[in-house]
């Protein structure tokens, strides 16, 4: 089995958290649903049980680990213990999280796949939406834990994932040296969290995508395929109303470059990670290619913070 390693903790939690719904078995008092709406991460995270705490952890958290098996565990819930607890401030909702992960077959031990220690891996937003909460819960950096997750036929053999915290360091907002605005240009007022607030000019929109860079970062150079971590507000120009935001969902969205509309495909491609980015993009750029789609003729402008990025040839 292989695992893209970008992102692809939060689809770990969200199977987790669905497999805990459907599994034949009564979810424990503790195990939230995925449609949650609490905003407690402490409570959020899932419980421990039996087969995660008959996992044996070898190694210092932060190192890659190694486990031990007492034959082949049997998982019917998905579970979660904290086998090592960190000495680092216990993290909170919106906060970015680095993580180190090995995942084992439950039957075996056998690992099936590392990153985050000789392999980089994109960071997480911690949210409830996403799953991660159900993982991390509030744990202190610097802890290390054990999950347990069923088995989907043979295909998706039941595992057992060791994560490790390592940092919570990553900004929730573009670091990089401010740039002078361009005049004509949407302009962008920032709250004190980073949050943009953009204003439109009273005129035609532009032909043509326009990109703009608001900050200038110093991290490595977005390319195409890149898997990227960032935030954003999206505008209309129609009318000037927000359509889509990160910020209002309260964490950052990882994606790929090649997974967006053309539009946000080039804003990102050449930009370094720290970097703010102004975009706006006619329909022909945004979702004007498909017709059914509710902004297919919309005019579009995002500001994009971009916090972390993951070369190809690390995914």
């Amino acid at each position: 089995m292989r695992l893209r390693s970008a992102a692809f903790l939060s689809a770990l939690a969200l199977s987790a958290v669905a497999l805990a719904g459907c599994s034949g078995e009564p979810a424990p008092a503790e195990t939230p649903t995925a449609s949650a709406e609490a905003t407690d991460v402490c409570a959020a995270a899932l419980a421990s049980g039996a087969s995660s705490e008959a996992v044996t952890v070898e190694g210092e958290p932060g190192e890659k680990p190694t486990i031990a098996l007492d034959g082949a565990l049997e998982i019917t819930t998905p579970e979660r213990t904290v086998v090592d607890e960190g000495d680092g401030e216990p993290i909170a909702l919106g906060q970015i999280i680095e993580y180190g992960l090995t995942v084992f077959d439950a039957s075996t031990g056998e690992e099936l796949q590392s990153v985050g220690y000789d392999t980089p891996v994109l960071p997480e937003a911690l949210a409830m939406d996403s799953g991660t909460a159900q993982l991390f819960g509030c744990a202190p950096v610097g802890s290390r834990i054990v999950a347990t997750v069923p088995g989907q036929g043979e295909q998706q053999p039941a595992t057992v994932y060791v994560i490790d915290l390592l940092g919570n360091d990553t900004p929730t907002a573009a670091w990089g040296e401010p740039q002078e605005p361009v005049e004509g240009q949407p302009t962008v007022e920032l709250a004190d969290d980073g949050e943009p607030t953009i204003t439109l000019p009273d005129t035609e929109p532009p032909a043509e995508t326009e990109v703009t860079t608001l900050k200038a970062g110093d991290g490595a150079e977005v390319a195409s395929g890149d898997s990227v971590l960032v935030q954003y507000t999206g505008v209309k120009w129609s009318d000037g109303s927000v359509f889509d935001s990160s910020w209002e969902r309260g964490a950052a969205a990882a994606m790929s470059t090649t997974g967006v509309v053309a539009g946000f495909q080039k804003a990102l491609e050449g930009q370094k990670v720290g970097s703010q980015v102004l975009v706006t993009m006619p329909p022909a750029d945004g979702y004007g290619a498909s017709a059914e789609h509710e902004l297919a003729e919309e005019t579009l402008t995002f500001v994009v913070d971009i916090l972390a990025s993951q070369s190809v040839a690390q995914q």
